[in-house]
């Protein structure tokens, strides 16, 4: 009766083992997980930089002189390498081709949220003049893919997990803004809140002295 008994009992517990072990390959997954399997709204990385012939040595200004010449103003990018949203190569920001603006931001920055769709217009509206870069800040994956699906946000996004380009500026503040000029010179570091479409242009057209269309 016992081995009876036990013969009935094991197929009904092992029954109940494989009910409870979907296994890794059924697992739930993570929402980073399932936003890496929808499309990116971000543009690839790709055409952010080109390769640059080294800058010949910025002349000292002397008295009775002509001025230094505009590639030896402003502050270089750092030379920091982040990921791009989208995946492929890894992207040297001391090479990214400019004029350029560079705007900081992460999914749970409320300013952040409220400026990104001027910035996609301002790319939209000076494409060919200037390129948008975003540079997506402590952030998770499904966050920002959220805001970019959300607001329509198309232009490149870097990933920073790590605040590196926040200590080699040493600024805190998110959002934060960087325009860079032509010769990949900071211009202006602007951390003054949530940007609207009149003070981007603005910004633009006295840093970079590029004059964005209406």
């Amino acid at each position: 009766m016992r081995k009876r008994l036990v013969a009935l009992l094991v197929p009904a517990l092992l029954a109940v083992a494989g009910c409870t072990d979907a296994g890794p390959e059924n697992a739930p997954r993570t929402r980073d997980e399932a936003a890496q399997s929808r499309p990116s709204p971000f543009a690839d990385c790709s055409g952010l930089t080109t390769d640059r012939p080294s800058a010949p040595p910025a002349t000292p200004t002397v008295a009775g002189t002509a001025s230094a010449t505009p590639a030896a103003a402003g502050t270089p990018l750092p030379e920091l390498t982040l990921a791009c949203f989208t995946g492929g190569a890894p992207v040297d920001l001391h090479q990214i081709r400019g004029p350029a603006v560079i705007n900081l931001w992460a999914s749970w920055c409320a300013p952040c949220r409220a400026e990104l769709p001027a910035f996609q217009r301002l790319s939209e509206r000076a494409e060919g003049q200037l390129t948008v870069v975003g540079v997506n800040m402590r952030d998770t994956r499904s966050g920002a893919q959220s805001i970019g699906e959300d607001f329509g946000v198309r232009f490149p996004s870097l990933i920073d997990q790590g605040e590196a380009l926040q200590r080699s500026l040493g600024r805190k503040a998110i959002p934060m803004t960087v325009l860079v000029d032509a010769n990949s010179r900071i211009r202006h570091v602007d951390v003054s809140g949530a940007l609207d479409d009149a003070r981007l242009a603005e910004l633009v057209r006295v840093h970079l002295g590029v004059a964005v269309p209406e």
